[in-house]
């Protein structure tokens, strides 16, 4: 390995973290941000759900642009329009409901932006290296979300303002992701002979299933962050105090499993590691269903953790696999599927546990992740039109680097 793939594989990993945090600052301080706002209950929903929506916007919107401009300035500028979006939530004060709805609104589009980029940059560079290394990038970002959820809960504890309490992160992340974002390392230009013939609806057909697992990924994902505090105090009976702990058990775990994955995709190859995934996932949402008390129950999060958290890398990483020549243009399609996921399963089990009971709505995300296997083998090593399978290296751009510098 060169040192341009280094140091681009390094300064990629420090956005992902960056991301990782700032999602994470905006998402555990909703109760915050809804009483600094004075927005209603009945108004909350409608503000949550228009960040995902908007993400989506931005990830086609990003689908076009890559066509003109690279991943890597995509990435560059949206990561920063990101972090002070999100200052611009804490920036608002009571009744100020017009800053929040267009700081959220820029929060989302350029989410859409960056995650899309961000993804399309770590499949080339996995591409360039010739081995996986999709799931450190994931991991990376695991651990910047536990850091920014214990910033909020830090903020939270110590009763300061949002602003306050968001400054600190935006001014140390912003000018050190700007300062990494010259290394970034933007895959090799593809002819636009090869672009072409790579479109239609038969590309979307092959990538179908890969939007399948990721949206059923994320349904199970926003089962544990909406629902996993709820039900264990509910309807395992915990106290308010241990009902807070799924979450950051999850966290920890998704962690651990996403920082040994590439370990595993490499010995055992990434269809094994989607299976055991999904199975693994599925066991753990059996446990949730049927445990008798809180501990059980925590073992079922446990076991979320561990394997859902293969599934999202593996599959961005597949579509880079499947579509070696149009990878960028799969990438950006395949994260719209991220934010419908979230949109579909917080709603879902909600509509569920209330019209049927909580035990049973945690079946649902269960079916789903299980017909995961049945699309296990989209995410075979496929040989591309370069000459070889995924796992041989590819030369990245780096003459050019990402921008020129």
């Amino acid at each position: 390995m060169t040192d341009v793939l280094r140091r681009g594989r390094a300064s990629l990993a420090f956005s992902f973290f960056a991301q990782g945090v700032a999602f994470a600052l905006l998402v555990t301080r909703i109760p915050a941000i809804q009483d600094r706002y004075g927005v209603s209950d009945a108004l909350l929903p409608v503000f949550l759900a228009a960040v995902p929506v908007l993400a989506g916007i931005g990830s086609v919107c990003t689908e076009q642009l890559v066509k003109r401009v690279r991943p890597s300035r995509l990435l560059r500028w949206s990561q920063p329009v990101v972090l002070l979006a999100l200052l611009g939530v804490g920036a608002g004060g009571h009744g100020q409901v017009a800053v929040l709805a267009v700081a959220l609104g820029v929060f989302g589009l350029a989410v859409g932006a960056l995650d899309a980029s961000m993804n399309m940059l770590g499949v080339s560079l996995q591409r360039s290296y010739g081995r996986s290394i999709m799931l450190g990038f994931h991991a990376v970002y695991s651990l910047g979300a536990i850091l920014g959820a214990s910033l909020a809960w830090a903020g939270a504890h110590w009763h300061l303002t949002l602003w306050v309490s968001y400054l600190p992160a935006v001014a140390v992340l912003l000018p050190a992701a700007l300062a990494g974002s010259r290394w970034y390392v933007d895959g090799e230009p593809v002819p636009d002979a090869e672009r072409s013939a790579e479109r239609g609806t038969v590309v979307f057909k092959l990538l179908l299933p890969l939007c399948l697992v990721m949206m059923f990924a994320y349904i199970g994902d926003s089962t544990v962050s909406n629902w996993s505090a709820k039900y264990l105090k509910d309807v395992l009976g915990s106290s308010e105090q241990l009902a807070t702990v799924p979450y950051n058990v999850y966290m920890v775990t998704t962690l651990v499993g996403r920082a040994l994955g590439d370990l595993g995709v490499r010995r055992l190859g990434a269809v094994a590691v989607v299976r055991l995934g999904a199975v693994v996932a599925a066991c753990g949402f059996a446990v949730v269903a049927v445990a008798p008390g809180a501990w059980a129950g925590m073992l079922g999060f446990t076991l979320l953790g561990l394997g859902l958290c293969v599934l999202v890398p593996q599959t961005f990483a597949a579509a880079g696999r499947l579509f070696p020549g149009t990878s960028d243009a799969a990438v950006a399609r395949l994260n719209i599927f991220n934010y419908v996921g979230f949109l579909v399963g917080a709603p879902l089990v909600g509509a569920l546990g209330d019209a049927w009971s909580y035990r049973g709505a945690m079946l649902v995300p269960m079916v789903l992740v299980l017909v995961t296997l049945g699309y296990a083998r989209s995410f075979a090593t496929q040989p591309d039109r370069y000459g070889g399978g995924h796992e041989r290296p590819r030369t990245a751009d780096v003459g050019r680097g990402s921008n020129g510098l």
